[in-house]
């Protein structure tokens, strides 16, 4: 039997699992994900609606025309697909870093159960790589032991930490976006990349000390 290569990037030679509601997710064993959760309010709606508007625009420029952009999404040549995720992601991006909402991660006590949450299970359910927490956002690297817990343990995060950030702040609802943002990392210099994005991040977003955590990983995948 063999080995599943586990920290590795993607190898398109073994199964890759895909779901997803709003976006397709690629799931496989040991590959290295970059996961971004947002919070529900760090996104204003007419911003939304904006890309929304925009992203059926770029599909009409190249012959598709479409009430919903996830569907004609689809119809687009493999390198059109990747400029699109490309240009949309980077004005997700820009706008987190603008820290839109009520930014409950910027308490370091908040951001400190969100950094236990994520480590809880390192080491059982996954291998924790470098993260940041950010006012209304976290980057992170992690790599999963099975193909199926990806979005089983998003899911399991987002649910535990606003309990607990919830309590703290006392509120109550939603607290993040359902669906975070996933990509599997395809190759060691995509990582290398990433592992400064993430480590840059505050920097970029002019946030002061005390408004982030940042974590760089023991692990060398």
């Amino acid at each position: 039997m063999t080995e599943t290569p586990f920290g590795e990037s993607l190898d398109r030679e073994r199964e890759i699992g895909i779901t997803g509601k709003a976006r397709p997710h690629w799931m496989q064993a040991g590959t290295i994900a970059f996961i971004t959760m947002r919070l529900a309010d760090s996104i204003p709606r007419e911003v939304i609606r904006r890309w929304n508007q925009m992203r059926i625009d770029y599909l009409a420029d190249k012959g598709i025309r479409c009430s919903d952009w996830k569907t004609g999404r689809e119809q687009l040549e493999e390198v059109d697909r990747t400029d699109f995720a490309r240009r949309f992601n980077r004005l997700r991006e820009q706008e987190l870093d603008t820290c839109h909402g009520a930014c409950l991660l910027r308490s370091p006590a908040a951001a400190d159960i969100l950094s236990e949450t994520l480590m809880f299970f390192d080491g059982e359910r996954y291998v924790m790589g470098d993260f940041v927490i950010l006012p209304n956002h976290v980057h992170l690297l992690v790599a999963f032991y099975d193909d199926t817990n990806l979005r089983k343990q998003c899911a399991s995060w987002m649910r535990y930490s606003a309990r607990e950030i919830n309590r703290l702040v006392g509120r109550v609802g939603a607290l993040w976006q359902e669906e975070p943002f996933d990509h599997l990392v395809r190759s060691e210099d995509q990582l290398e990349y990433l592992r400064r994005y993430i480590a840059e991040n505050p920097r970029k977003a002019r946030l002061p000390e005390g408004q982030y955590l940042y974590r760089r990983s023991e692990h060398h995948f």
